[in-house]
């Protein structure tokens, strides 16, 4: 099949931003919408309350960003809505005024686009909220409503909020606060196309879909993926899928997914024991039981052959998220997990994803816990920040981890070895997991008429070429939890 997926991905470094808790601005005057009772910033986060972050402060925040090393950003949901993490939208064509409107949003993407930062925003089109207006209606107006068609109502009277009292419509997953909307009809499906095409004509640069598979109207996201690719080819449209997401990569819908098939394992390999079930149990991404090194190898050769190679260079990677809890806490705050997380994660195919926070080691439950504020200066983890600093300024330097092949060399015990490959250009990473050093002698047999990479690009311990009968033999010397990069 004939796959094309936006090349610009393929480079791209990601931070994903959960508007409401990143950060605050203070220098502009927002009027009577802004005058709202806020959560302090620094309180544990609940999950009816606001933060007040807005998008001045992303504006305020960009070339923090830049210096990382970003170079696009997904927001989670921004449009008007009555929570916290807007997945309850009201009105899709306006930016909450919380988060300082559609001024705001448009300044930010001027001020991102200058600096080559691509945005990516949140397409929740599965179910909206009970303020929606064409849902606010029909409350309002009950069988009289002319758009009742626009959802799933099953009979009356609809029972809104009284949880005693059956709702009499679907709402996602059972929640009445979630009315699903009727993709059957075509008028919503012509309504959420116009609203994907308007934020691409706006100038945004992809679209992260919510819980796509469960739109099952035939040809919805077919057409969704011509309307928006027919007002910018280049636009990103990911899907969330955690499991096996070959029946929306086909080509003729997603250019990829939230690559949790990704996450679980490296987690479980990096983790291993450390990992908190009470975090880990629930959500459906399974970084347990643990895993050694060629159990990693097979998890990750697995998923290799997924999907087409086109895709696994768009694969967004991530390692935490607001869905699921950070891994630090995860890891029960070892910092060495994180680290051979984020190594792994930015030498693999695809773009890697950084939840905002995590590079200053920030912890995180499962939600609202993982949606924590972004912490001030003085509390920062500095070495989590130069770490995740150079790995990324490595992965832009060196076009092997973006787009080279990716081959397995070794995988013994905690031991994991493999090599990123273009025609010229040679990376190799070598991981130890245990708590143990690890000595391994590595045969290599990839066709190489290059010079063997012999410079130390990041990490710790030794490597030492020997030339064997057949072929050369990589000597690696490794401490506990750690990792080297060859270049």
């Amino acid at each position: 099949m004939d796959v094309q997926t936006p090349d610009w991905v393929k480079h791209a470094v990601f931070y994903q931003i959960f508007p409401d808790r990143f950060a605050r601005s203070n220098n502009h005057s927002y009027g009577p919408a802004m005058a709202a009772a806020l959560e302090p910033w620094d309180d544990p986060p609940t999950l009816e309350g606001y933060k007040g972050g807005n998008l001045w402060g992303v504006i305020e925040r960009l070339d923090y960003l830049q210096d990382l090393g970003i170079t696009a950003i997904y927001f989670t949901p921004i449009f008007q809505s009555t929570s916290n993490h807007r997945y309850h939208t009201h009105d899709y064509y306006q930016v909450d005024p919380l988060l300082g409107g559609n001024e705001a949003f448009f300044a930010l993407l001027e001020a991102a686009h200058q600096r080559d930062i691509r945005v990516v925003l949140d397409g929740v089109f599965n179910h909206t909220g009970r303020g929606f207006f064409y849902f606010n209606d029909i409350l309002e107006n009950g069988p009289h409503s002319p758009w009742l068609d626009w959802f799933k109502i099953e009979a009356w009277p609809l029972s809104a909020y009284d949880g005693s009292l059956p709702a009499n419509y679907i709402g996602w997953i059972g929640n009445r606060a979630l009315p699903e909307f009727n993709h059957d009809n075509p008028a919503v499906r012509e309504y959420i196309m116009r609203v994907g095409e308007h934020w691409i004509r706006a100038g945004i640069d992809g679209w992260r879909l919510d819980v796509p598979f469960e739109i099952a109207t035939e040809g919805f996201w077919q057409e969704f993926r011509q309307r928006v690719k027919a007002l910018n080819p280049d636009a990103y449209i990911v899907g969330e899928v955690w499991k096996d997401a070959r029946p929306w990569l086909d080509g003729t819908q997603f250019d990829a997914v939230m690559n949790y098939l990704f996450t679980g394992p490296t987690i479980a390999y990096v983790a291993g024991p450390r990992v908190q079930m009470e975090y880990a149990e629930l959500p459906d991404y399974y970084p347990y039981p643990p895993l050694d090194a060629r159990g990693y190898g097979d998890k990750i050769q697995q998923l290799l052959e997924r999907y087409p190679w086109e895709i696994q260079l768009s694969q967004l990677n991530l390692l935490s998220s607001h869905d699921i809890a950070r891994l630090l806490s995860v890891a029960g705050e070892d910092q060495a997990s994180l680290a051979l997380g984020v190594l792994l994660q930015m030498t693999f195919p695809g773009a890697p994803s950084v939840y905002y926070g995590d590079e200053v080691g920030l912890p995180g439950g499962l939600d609202p816990d993982c949606r924590r504020t972004f912490p001030p200066q003085a509390q920062w983890n500095q070495e989590m920040l130069t770490l995740h600093r150079g790995l990324i300024a490595l992965r832009r330097a060196h076009p092997a981890l973006r787009v080279g092949g990716y081959e397995v060399l070794a995988a013994e015990g905690m031991t994991y070895v493999f090599a990123r490959v273009l025609p010229q250009e040679l990376i190799i990473i070598a991981v130890n997991a245990d708590e143990q050093p690890s000595q391994l002698t590595v045969p290599f047999a990839l066709d190489w008429s290059e010079e063997l990479p012999q410079q130390r690009l990041f990490g710790q311990g030794s490597a030492t070429w020997q030339q064997g009968t057949a072929s050369p033999q990589l000597a690696l010397e490794l401490p506990a939890r750690s990792g080297l990069v060859l270049g």
